[in-house]
């Protein structure tokens, strides 16, 4: 069984993947719930009077949310870079969860918005042309936030990487190896003519290191 501290320090990098992954999900889903309407209803004076219609006047703040989402993933990143200074390893998500989940989610938003829009469950909502094809864009544009997600943990390592390679120069610098010397030959002073008959006691006159 592993220890308290290993299972603790697994889970808090699984939680900061998924800090990193999910706005990235998030936007994601918003491009391709966006383009679904772009493609089902190409007039723009019908898509704008669908969108009204069916609940979706809270995008009005999309700017708002895209702002937060975007200084969310700059603090999870950070926090990533950090956790790599330290020699943790950051573990990845696997492909599907960045096409699964924005499916989902995107089913979800589709039918709360008509139910807070008409207050009864829509199960109309699948049967809709924007609903399909809602899903069909799910799969291209959450494999390239799976891509997006990647190049930030491995932009996060590869910053990771310089810093610690700049503090071990410095240590290096600060604390040089003596160890690593290479042997040398010391030459001392000859001894005068009167000390030969002490020969035997004394010091040699070459001495290797």
């Amino acid at each position: 069984m592993a220890p308290p501290f290993v299972e603790h320090s697994w889970y808090v990098r699984r939680a900061l993947t998924w800090f990193v992954a999910l706005p990235v999900m998030v936007v994601g889903s918003q491009v391709a719930h966006g383009l679904a309407y772009w493609w089902a209803y190409p007039l723009s004076d019908l898509r704008a009077a669908v969108l009204a219609h069916s609940g979706h006047g809270y995008l009005a703040y999309a700017p708002v949310a895209v702002g937060f989402l975007v200084a969310a993933e700059l603090v999870a990143v950070a926090f990533a870079m950090v956790d790599r200074v330290r020699g943790r390893p950051v573990r990845g998500l696997p492909p599907w969860a960045f096409v699964l989940i924005p499916a989902l989610g995107f089913t979800l938003q589709e039918h709360l918005e008509r139910l807070f829009a008409y207050g009864v469950f829509p199960w109309w909502a699948v049967q809709e042309p924007s609903f399909w094809r809602g899903l069909v864009l799910q799969l291209p544009v959450g494999l390239l936030a799976c891509l997006i997600a990647r190049l930030l943990l491995k932009t996060a390592s590869a910053v990771a990487r310089a810093i610690r390679a700049r503090r071990g120069g410095q240590l290096a610098a600060r604390w040089p190896d003596f160890g690593r010397r290479r042997p040398g030959v010391v030459v001392l002073p000859r001894l005068a003519p009167l000390a030969g008959a002490a020969a035997g006691r004394a010091p040699p006159l070459f001495v290797r290191l």
